[in-house]
């Protein structure tokens, strides 16, 4: 007996529904943390918003710390949030360099926003000439490259294990992806802290 156009509209409506609430909306956050109950942070983000945002119990800490340019280096997983020239080229506004186990983290080309017109890349640097403006790194993606000068004075980050005791007060911190839940509450299962005082630069 053949299906009434009707029932197989109704059955995509299901498929669709399903499939959308697989995938929880996801927020970026950066910002200050003002204080921690639990599992529970309250933090000032960084356009003066009040947010409160729980931790999984497995959340993962990662501290942001300054480190070199010359660290980067051909082979190296980095990611470049840069603002696009007239030329093609990316100019880095700030810099981080992936640890190997977290290679091909997000990798490709991507909108950001840090600030107005900012990209993203995530790729592995294919070479690094030093040239007039700064720093010239050819990185390279699954669906392409891109070309970036990275101007003296750029802000050079790496991450390195960090444990719950960084989730304190005063800590300046971003999550490129927490969780909001169908009753508005955010989670995170990843928290980066910046080091030694400074703010997470991307």
């Amino acid at each position: 007996m053949p299906k009434s156009p009707l029932f197989a509209a109704l059955l995509a409506v299901a498929f669709t529904s399903v499939a959308s609430a697989q995938q929880p909306p996801t927020v970026r956050i950066r910002g200050t943390i003002e204080a921690v109950d639990g599992a529970m942070l309250s933090i000032k983000s960084r356009d003066g918003a009040d947010m409160k945002v729980r931790t999984t119990d497995n959340v993962a800490v990662f501290g942001v710390a300054k480190t070199d340019l010359s660290e980067i280096k051909p082979g190296s997983y980095i990611g470049i949030t840069a603002l696009p020239e007239p030329d093609g080229t990316q100019k880095a506004i700030a810099v981080h360099i992936f640890p190997e186990n977290q290679r091909g983290a997000a990798e490709g080309f991507r909108p950001w926003d840090l600030r107005a017109n900012s990209t993203m890349t995530n790729a592995t640097v294919a070479e690094t000439v030093k040239g007039t403006d700064g720093q010239n790194i050819l990185v390279k993606y699954k669906d392409g490259e891109k070309k970036v000068v990275v101007p003296p004075g750029t802000p050079v980050v790496t991450f390195v294990g960090g444990d719950k005791s960084e989730l304190k007060p005063g800590a300046q911190i971003i999550i490129f992806g927490a969780a909001k839940k169908e009753d508005g509450t955010l989670e995170a299962n990843r928290v980066n802290v910046g080091r030694d005082g400074i703010t997470p630069p991307m």
